[in-house]
C-alpha cells in the first residue's frame, strides 16, 4: 500500500459559546485537514488546529510543514513498512507537532481501514466506551455556577474547570461556587493552564484541601518549562498534579517521570506529534506506574475521533477530555466517534479506521498551491 497523494483543506467552524482559559479566548475553530489517498483505494483523514500559545503552530506553519516538507518525502512511501514511515515523519522536521499529528492520524486511518478494523481495535482494543468530561470556562462566578449546573443536568459527572486567569484567591472563590452548584457527586478537576507560580499553587491547593472542595487533580499549575516548580507543588500537596504543557515529547515525559515532577500526564496528539509518538509516552508512563489523560485542543470531531481511538486502546489512559466538538456550532463529520446523550459517554462505531463516512464540503476550502496566509 503506497501513498499516492496528500491533499490539504482549511476548515473554519464557529463555537456556540466562547472558550476561555488563562491563555486565550476562542470563538472560531480553525484547522488544516489532511486527506491521504493510497494506491489500494483507501483514503485517510487527519486534522491539525493552530494553537499558537501552546504548540506554537499557526495555519501557515502547519500548511507549509505538510505541503513543502512532509508531503514531498512521504508521497510514494510504502505503508506496508509503516514503522519506517512514522520514523521518517518524526525526523523530517523538528517540532511542528500539529502538522505531524494530522499526517500521523491520516496514516493510521489508512492502516486500520486496510486491516478492516476500527482504529482502537487495530491499536489494541483495550476498551470500547469512555466517559467524557465537560469544560467550565473561566468566567464571572455567576456564569460558572450556571454552566456547572447545566452540564450536570446534561449528564456530565466530571467537570474540568479552568482557572489561573486572575489571582489564586479569585480562583478559590470560583471553585467553591462551582462545587456548591455542581454538588458533591460531581468530579471536579482544575486546569490552571500555567497561570500560577509554584508558591501560589501550593497555597491555593492547600486552601482548597482545607475547605474540603475535593478536587480530583490540578493540571499544569505553572509555566511549561518550570519542572522544578511542578515538582515543588507535587511534593507539597495531597491533590494529584498533572503535567500538560510540560510534556510534548517522550524526552519531556522521561524528564518529568524520572524526577517525580507530577503524578499524572496529559497526552495530546497535537503536542506529541500524533498517535505513534503518543503510544511511546503512554508506554513510558505505564512503566513508571503513572496514569494518563488524553485531551485535545479546540478541534472538530475528526481530530477528537483519532485521539479517542488512541485513548481507548491503551490501559495507561484512565481519563478522557474530548468535549471540544460539543462546543462547535455544527458537526463537520458523518461518522467518527459517537457521543451518547449530551456527550458524557463516547462509544465507537464498528467501522474500519476512524469510521469517517464523509466530511461536509461546506466547511472545507481546498488549499491551492502557492496560497499565502
Amino acid at each position: 500500500m503506497k501513498i499516492l497523494d496528500m491533499e490539504l483543506y482549511h476548515s473554519s467552524i464557529p463555537l456556540h459559546t466562547p472558550f476561555k482559559t488563562a491563555l486565550r479566548t476562542v470563538t472560531v475553530a480553525e484547522s488544516i485537514f489532511v486527506k491521504i489517498s493510497c494506491d489500494n483505494g483507501v483514503i485517510g483523514w487527519g486534522e491539525a488546529p493552530p494553537t499558537h500559545v501552546i504548540t506554537g503552530d499557526s495555519l501557515a506553519s502547519i500548511h507549509y510543514a505538510i505541503d513543502k516538507v512532509i508531503r514531498p518525502i512521504l508521497i510514494g512511501a510504502n505503508l506496508s513498512s509503516y514503522a519506517g514511515v512514522f520514523e521518517q515523519l518524526e525526523n523530517i522536521i523538528v517540532r511542528n507537532t500539529s502538522a505531524k499529528a494530522a499526517v500521523d492520524m491520516a496514516l493510521y486511518d489508512c492502516l486500520a481501514q486496510t486491516a478492516k478494523q476500527p482504529l482502537y481495535h487495530y491499536l489494541g482494543g483495550y476498551r470500547s466506551r469512555i466517559e467524557n468530561d465537560y469544560t467550565v470556562s473561566v468566567n464571572d462566578i455567576a456564569q460558572m455556577e450556571k454552566d456547572a449546573k447545566l452540564y450536570k443536568e446534561n449528564g456530565f459527572r466530571i467537570l474540568k474547570v479552568k482557572v489561573g486567569k486572575d489571582s489564586a484567591e479569585k480562583d478559590i472563590e470560583r471553585i467553591a461556587a462551582v462545587r456548591k452548584a455542581a454538588g458533591d457527586d460531581v468530579l471536579i478537576r482544575l486546569d490552571a493552564n500555567q497561570g500560577w507560580t509554584a508558591k501560589e499553587a501550593v497555597k491555593a491547593i492547600t486552601r482548597m484541601e482545607e475547605m474540603g472542595l475535593n478536587i480530583e487533580l490540578v493540571e499544569q499549575p505553572v509555566p511549561a518549562d518550570d519542572i522544578i516548580g511542578l515538582k515543588y507543588i507535587t511534593e507539597r500537596t495531597a491533590t494529584p498534579i498533572m503535567a500538560d504543557e510540560a510534556v510534548f515529547s517522550i524526552d519531556d515525559a522521561r524528564r518529568v517521570l524520572k524526577t517525580g515532577a507530577s503524578d499524572l500526564i496529559n497526552i495530546k496528539l497535537m503536542k506529541a506529534g500524533g498517535i505513534h509518538q503518543a503510544i511511546k509516552i503512554a508506554n513510558l508512563a505505564q512503566a513508571f506506574h503513572v496514569s494518563c489523560m488524553v485531551g485535545s485542543m479546540i478541534e472538530t470531531k475528526l481530530g477528537i475521533t483519532a485521539a479517542a481511538h488512541f485513548a481507548a486502546s491503551h490501559p495507561a489512559v484512565t481519563r478522557f477530555d474530548f468535549d471540544a466538538p460539543l462546543m462547535l456550532a455544527d458537526d463537520i463529520l458523518e461518522g467518527g466517534i459517537h457521543y451518547e446523550g449530551k456527550g458524557n459517554q463516547i462509544t465507537f462505531l464498528n467501522q474500519p479506521g476512524l469510521g469517517i463516512q464523509s466530511v461536509k464540503e461546506s466547511y472545507l476550502e481546498p488549499i491551492k498551491k502557492g496560497r499565502s496566509w
